[in-house]
């Protein structure tokens, strides 16, 4: 297990980068920014799949096909425009700690699931991470208006963290869930078709959405408005290569090795990893609220990992 929660912790890593993206390339829409990453996603996972890429179409059945569309839509394309939006309207730190809500939610929907440890002993390090994501709120808040931001911005902003939040929840368990029931393919196989699948997905509304605006993709008016096109392919594929390749591999590993519940909690790394980034991207350090909300989130974590690991002592799969 403990191999499983070492892979989860550098999988958030990764995707603490997702957060900074879209305040690097702010002339962007969240449409471009999905579009844009998931493309290069796609195709780095054609290029490591192409030796073995016909032997993995004719193991691939209707229900692995089923699962890879879904999976891409809500836990790629969908996920990331409206977390591109919630960091855009709300800021870094509201839309990480919103989507850090996730290990409420995962444990909610996993709490029928094999090896899922019962809600009751999972009661208090869950109140330690609600705990923590009320400060970090109260904090967010409290300076959004003193900076003058506007009251609907910040409510449409987390509305969108909300819906990111949502995808992210059900993508989670049904991704864990498809993975244990279905050992035909290895971690990294399956990464690989995940990512394959979401860049044609990308390419097929690419396509029409960059025609459209094919001025400002190619044109003058592309430069005027400060759109660096170099600056967004590089970053998209960074973030393809670190957070979508390496992450999403990692993950699949973690799935693999902890309950479903456990996911839950090891997502909050995602979280923590945002918020030192997004520490490093202002040159601030943490305000005393955010400081004592980091904390409380590891403590509900490592709390969270010594149950799971005394329960699978005590019944082991």
């Amino acid at each position: 297990m403990w191999i499983g929660v070492l892979c989860a912790l550098l999988a958030g890593a990764m995707w603490g980068m997702v957060f900074i993206a879209p305040a690097l390339l702010a002339a962007f829409s969240p449409l471009e920014l999905a579009l844009g990453r998931y493309m290069a996603y796609g195709a780095m996972a054609f290029a490591l799949l192409l030796p073995k890429l016909s032997g993995l179409a004719h193991r691939l059945d209707r229900n692995d096909c089923a699962a890879l569309l879904r999976h891409a839509l809500a836990g790629n394309i969908v996920y990331y425009m409206l977390l591109a939006t919630g960091v855009k309207l709300a800021g870094v730190a509201p839309t990480s700690l919103i989507i850090g809500l996730l290990p409420i939610t995962v444990t909610l929907l996993g709490r029928h699931d094999h090896g899922a440890v019962p809600l009751a002993r999972l009661a208090l390090p869950l109140a330690v991470v609600a705990a923590g994501i009320a400060c970090i709120n109260v904090d967010v808040f409290t300076h959004a208006h003193a900076a003058g931001r506007p009251p609907w911005q910040t409510a449409a902003g987390l509305a969108c963290a909300a819906g990111a939040l949502l995808c992210w929840s059900w993508y989670t368990v049904d991704n864990a869930r498809y993975l244990k029931a279905n050992a035909h393919f290895s971690s990294a196989e399956w990464s690989a078709l995940y990512g394959l699948s979401t860049g044609i997905i990308a390419l097929a509304i690419a396509l029409p959405a960059f025609l459209l605006h094919e001025g400002d993709v190619t044109g003058a008016a592309g430069a005027a408005s400060g759109r660096d096109w170099g600056l967004f392919w590089t970053c998209n594929a960074l973030l393809a290569l670190g957070a979508s390749v390496i992450g999403n591999q990692l993950w699949n590993i973690a799935s693999r090795r902890v309950p479903v519940t456990l996911s839950g909690q090891l997502i909050l790394f995602e979280t923590l990893f945002a918020l030192l980034y997004g520490f490093l991207y202002r040159q601030a350090w943490p305000r005393p609220l955010e400081m004592t909300a980091i904390v409380l989130l590891a403590v509900g974590v490592m709390w969270s990992v010594r149950l799971h690991a005394a329960e699978e002592t005590i019944t082991p799969p």
